[in-house]
């Protein structure tokens, strides 16, 4: 998937969001794989499966799916004809989103944006973007980790401001 940059967005709390969940048992692991996949592709916010044990202590799994509360009808269409679920529920739920920004760093290797998080104005997550990374990585047959800390650290060095002497 090709990195597209998008724009600042400001922190902010999301109240027209949705938990959908279903638990799932007789459903083979690919089948899991493959609906996330087509969650995540048709608006999605976030999708994961947690393993439970539901009665006569058969083993589960929970399937968590966040989304804006206009993906529902579609959501669960795909729920219900990609996975063995008989039922599902949702409820809403309120999002804090901090800021977000992206901006490219140049490593020795080549360039890497990274997602950059801001909490009342202070960054609190720098994010390099996997694939960039995992490309770089590749080619140049390095730890996908040496990648990611480099990316960090040269965002970290052009954006250093010198402390006062005190």
């Amino acid at each position: 998937m090709k990195y597209e940059p998008r724009n600042t967005t400001a922190e902010h709390d999301d109240d027209e969001m949705l938990m959908i969940e279903a638990n799932i048992d007789d459903c083979q692991g690919e089948w899991m794989g493959y609906t996330m996949e087509k969650l995540l592709s048709s608006g999605a916010n976030d999708v994961y499966f947690t393993p439970i044990i539901m009665k006569k202590n058969r083993p589960a799994y929970k399937l968590s799916v966040l989304a804006h509360q206009s993906k529902l009808p579609k959501l669960t269409q795909i729920i219900f004809t990609e996975t063995t679920s008989f039922g599902i529920r949702h409820y809403p739920v309120t999002c804090h989103r901090i800021e977000r920004k992206f901006e490219q760093v140049h490593t020795p290797w080549g360039a890497v944006n990274i997602k950059i998080g801001r909490h009342l104005g202070e960054i609190v997550q720098l994010s390099p973007e996997y694939e960039d990374c995992r490309r770089i990585a590749l080619q140049f047959h390095l730890p996908l980790g040496t990648i990611y800390q480099q990316a960090i650290d040269r965002f970290q060095q052009n954006h250093m401001v010198p402390r006062e002497e005190k």
